[in-house]
């Protein structure tokens, strides 16, 4: 519907309304504030179950290992969470491109994991795999 501006009777004012646009807009964004923290909490995960792959390097590994006790171990030999940082330095400056895989049991709480993750990361690795059992299919 257009309005008269005065000049003749025959001139239509052409400027858009934009008020029920923004009110869309509103409820658009309120609509998204609303479901966006429930579909973040929706999500369940039951990692630690992958296909079988081959390995990528001739090159061999360091295992990085947490057991069900949250103990670390490098190669089957106990180290302290605080140990494994320094360790692991010292075997990355001796083979700069050695690889790391990382397993941990799966009860294990991801405190630990994150834990050693992190030392494994600040230690200078720079390939990491994470070691997964297969799903038998």
């Amino acid at each position: 519907m257009g309005f008269s501006t005065g000049k003749s009777a025959g001139d239509l004012n052409s400027e858009i309304n934009v008020t029920p646009m923004v009110d869309v807009m509103l409820v658009l964004l309120v609509a998204f504030i609303i479901t966006i923290p429930a579909v973040q909490n929706a999500v369940k995960i039951n990692l630690p179950k992958t296909a079988a792959t081959a390995p990528l390097t001739e090159v061999k590994p360091i295992t990085v290992s947490v057991d069900s006790d949250s103990k670390v171990y490098i190669n089957k030999q106990e180290v302290s969470v605080e140990g494994l940082e320094s360790d692991l330095k010292s075997r990355v400056t001796a083979t700069p491109d050695v690889p790391v895989n990382f397993q941990a049991d799966e009860g294990v709480p991801y405190r630990s994991v994150a834990k050693a993750i992190a030392g494994i990361q600040r230690s200078g690795v720079t390939k990491l795999s994470v070691v997964t059992s297969p799903t038998g299919g």
